[in-house]
């Protein structure tokens, strides 16, 4: 079995930060990716940012220059630094992980980016 559970949403103004955590557990195989996704209401899930498991990232345009995925390999974690926050971007952020052609969700974290 394998569980992902994410963290750290949340209420911010326009132009703030976040950091999203992501934790997986369970049987993890060595080699996996591990995504994040959002989805606002009324609107399709999309990616955010990829880091497979060599290291190379993927970003959506519409975060570039303001999001930053990194791994923790150790801990089997994933975090998404959001910084310079627009109310576009509040949704619910999702965490994926994929490993040996499956995929495992969290039950997502939300993120409000409100005055």
């Amino acid at each position: 079995q394998v569980h992902v559970v994410e963290s750290g949403g949340g209420l911010v103004q326009p132009g703030g930060s976040l950091r999203l955590s992501c934790a997986a557990s369970g049987s993890i195989f060595r080699f996996y990716d591990m995504g994040w996704y959002r989805q606002a209401p009324g609107k399709q899930r999309e990616l955010v940012a990829i880091i497979v498991s060599g290291g190379r990232t993927n970003y959506a345009d519409s975060v570039k220059g303001r999001f930053t995925i990194s791994r923790d390999n150790a801990r089997n974690t994933v975090y998404l630094q959001m910084n310079s926050l627009k109310p576009e971007d509040t949704a619910v952020y999702y965490c994926k992980l994929r490993m040996l052609g499956s995929d495992y969700w969290g039950q997502g974290t939300q993120v409000t980016v409100s005055s």
